[in-house]
C-alpha cells in the first residue's frame, strides 16, 4: 500500500516538475541589463567587451581611466553579490582570454590565461597524468574568478588556492603590467588574491601542479554528534586520505541530525587507461528531477536524502581519478525560474565546534521557514596568506543551497534569517564566504573579516581613482 503511495507521489510530482519547469520560464534581460546566476540584482551597464588579448586590454582599462569611467572584470559570472558588473560600468568578459600557454610535466606547473576554465587546464595536464592541487569540486569555474574568491575544494593536505599560486601579473589603473609573488610586488599577492576583482585585471597565473593519482572511494553513514571524532580520527588522521566532503541532512524526518561522508583514499592498485579518461557531466535528468522534488516538500527532501543515501553508498569502493574528483556533475544543478530564484551562502566554523554549532543552527532553523536543499561539508585549513582570508584556523565549511522568491518580501525573509544565522556562526568564531549574495551587514563583515577596513583602504590607495568597481564595493567598501 505505501509503496504505490510513494510511486503515485512520484509521478505526480514529476508530472508537475515538467509542467512548472516549462511554463515558468524566466523572462530575457533587456538589452544594456546584466546579472548573475542568482537573478537578483540586474544592472544597467555601459556595455560588454570580449578580452582577447593584452594591449586590448590595456586600452580598455585606460580609456575608462581618462573617461571617469569603471571596469569590471567577469567570468562565468558564479558569483552572486554582484561582483562581476557596476552600474552603467564597461565589463571585460574575459572568458575569451582563456590560453594554456604552458605545462611543464618537470616543475609540474602550468602557465594559464585567466579566463580559461578548470576544465582547460585539465584538457591540457591530463595526458601528462598531472592534476591541480586545488580547486572548487566542479571544473566550470574560470580561474580568474576562482582567485579573486580564493577558492577552495576537497583536498585535505593543501589550503587554499592561494597557496598553489607562484605568480601573476596583473594589469593595474594605469595601464601598467606587473609581476606579483611572494618575492616581486609582494605586498600585493595577499590583496589581488581573494580580492574579488578590486585591484586590476589578472593577466596570466602559474600555477603548481601535483600527480593525478588514483583513489578509492569509501563511504560512511553517521549521527551528526560522531562526524568531528570521526573526521579527525579516520580522516584526516589518516595518511591515506587525500580528499574528503560530507553532506548533512536537510532533511524534516532526520534534520541536521544523519551525516554521510565521502573519502577518496590512496590506493596500491594501478591507474587504467579508462581510469585516466575525464568524465562528462552525463545527463542531469534524474539528479535535477529528484533535486527538483526536494524543492517543494517536505516529503520530497525526504525521499531525496534517502535516493542520496543510496547513490553514495553505491560510490564505496569505487576508483576514481583526482582530476575526475575535481569534475563532478553540476548540470543538474541548474535552475531557471521565473518566480524563485537559488542561492549559495558558505559559513565556516572551527572544527571543534562542530557539533555545538550544529546544535544552535538547528535550534534556530526549526523555528524559520528558509527552504534549505542542501548542506555539504568541506575541510579548509588555516590560511595565513589572504588578507580576507576566510578561514582563521583549521575550519569546516558548509556549503548551503538555499531556495526563495525573487519578490521584496522573500528576499528580506531570506535576508533576516541568513543575517541571524551569520550572527550564530560568528558567535562560534567562525565567518561566511563573500562571493555570495550580500545579506549580511557591514559590521558582520568586519567581525568575520577583521582586516576589512584595511583591505578597502589599500584597494582606494591603489587605484585612486576607482577605475575598478563592482556592485559588492559599493555595498559594503564605500
Amino acid at each position: 500500500m505505501w509503496k504505490k503511495i510513494s510511486i503515485g507521489f512520484i509521478l505526480i510530482t514529476v508530472f508537475v516538475i515538467v509542467f512548472y519547469t516549462l511554463w515558468n520560464k524566466p523572462i530575457s534581460l533587456k538589452d544594456g541589463m546584466i546579472d548573475d546566476v542568482a537573478h537578483l540584482l540586474p544592472t544597467k551597464i555601459d556595455r560588454i567587451v570580449k578580452g582577447k588579448e593584452v594591449e586590448q586590454l590595456r586600452k580598455i582599462v585606460l580609456d575608462a581611466n581618462s573617461q571617469h569611467k569603471t571596469v569590471s572584470i567577469a567570468g562565468e559570472r558564479h558569483s552572486q553579490g554582484g561582483h562581476t558588473y557596476y552600474k552603467d560600468g564597461v565589463v571585460i568578459d574575459m572568458k575569451t582570454f582563456n590560453k594554456v600557454k604552458k605545462v611543464d610535466p618537470i616543475k609540474k606547473t602550468v602557465v594559464v590565461q585567466s579566463g580559461a576554465t578548470w576544465g582547460d587546464i585539465q584538457e591540457a595536464i591530463n595526458p601528462y597524468n598531472l592534476a591541480l592541487k586545488v580547486t572548487q569540486s566542479q571544473e566550470i569555474f574560470s580561474v580568474g574568478g576562482s582567485l579573486s574568491v580564493n577558492a577552495h575544494g576537497r583536498d585535505l593536505r593543501n589550503h587554499s588556492l592561494a597557496s598553489t599560486v607562484n605568480w601573476f601579473t596583473l594589469l593595474q589603473a594605469d595601464g601598467n603590467i606587473i609581476k606579483v609573488s611572494r618575492t616581486e610586488n609582494s605586498e600585493l599577492f595577499s590583496y589581488v588574491l581573494g580580492g574579488y576583482g578590486l585591484f586590476g585585471i589578472i593577466l596570466d597565473v602559474e600555477l603548481q601542479l601535483t600527480d593525478n593519482e588514483l583513489y578509492k572511494i569509501e563511504t560512511s553513514t553517521m549521527e551528526y554528534d560522531e562526524y568531528s571524532s570521526y573526521f579527525k580520527s579516520e580522516v584526516l588522521g589518516n595518511k591515506d586520505a587525500k580528499m574528503h566532503i560530507g553532506r548533512i541532512s536537510v532533511a524534516p524526518d532526520s534534520f541536521l541530525d544523519k551525516v554521510y561522508s565521502i573519502n577518496y583514499m590512496d590506493t596500491s592498485r594501478k591507474m587504467t587507461k579508462s581510469d585516466k579518461e575525464l568524465k562528462e557531466d552525463k545527463s542531469a535528468f534524474f539528479p535535477k528531477l529528484a533535486l527538483g522534488m526536494s524543492r517543494g516538500s517536505d516529503q520530497g527532501k525526504n525521499i531525496f536524502w534517502d535516493i542520496q543515501y543510496y547513490f553514495i553508498d553505491a560510490l564505496d569502493g569505487n576508483f576514481e581519478s583526482r582530476n575526475n574528483v575535481m569534475r563532478s556533475e553540476s548540470k543538474f544543478m541548474e535552475f531557471e525560474d521565473r518566480q524563485d530564484t537559488q542561492v549559495l551562502q558558505e559559513f565556516f566554523v572551527p572544527v571543534d565546534e562542530f557539533i555545538p554549532y550544529i546544535d544552535d543552527v538547528r535550534e534556530y532553523l526549526e523555528s524559520e521557514n528558509l527552504n534549505v536543499l542542501n548542506i555539504t561539508i568541506r575541510y579548509v585549513e588555516k590560511d595565513d596568506e589572504t588578507v580576507m582570508n576566510y578561514a582563521k584556523e583549521d575550519m569546516f565549511a558548509f556549503v548551503i543551497l538555499i531556495q526563495h522568491g525573487r519578490d521584496q518580501k522573500s528576499i528580506q525573509y531570506a535576508k533576516e534569517v541568513v543575517r541571524k544565522w551569520t550572527d550564530i556562526t560568528i558567535q562560534h568564531d567562525g565567518s561566511y564566504y563573500l562571493p555570495y549574495y550580500p545579506y549580511q551587514t557591514k559590521q558582520q563583515m568586519k567581525l568575520a573579516y577583521p582586516r576589512t577596513n584595511e583591505f578597502f583602504n589599500m584597494k582606494r590607495e591603489f587605484d585612486q581613482n576607482g577605475v575598478f568597481m563592482n556592485t559588492f564595493y559599493k555595498n559594503y567598501g564605500e
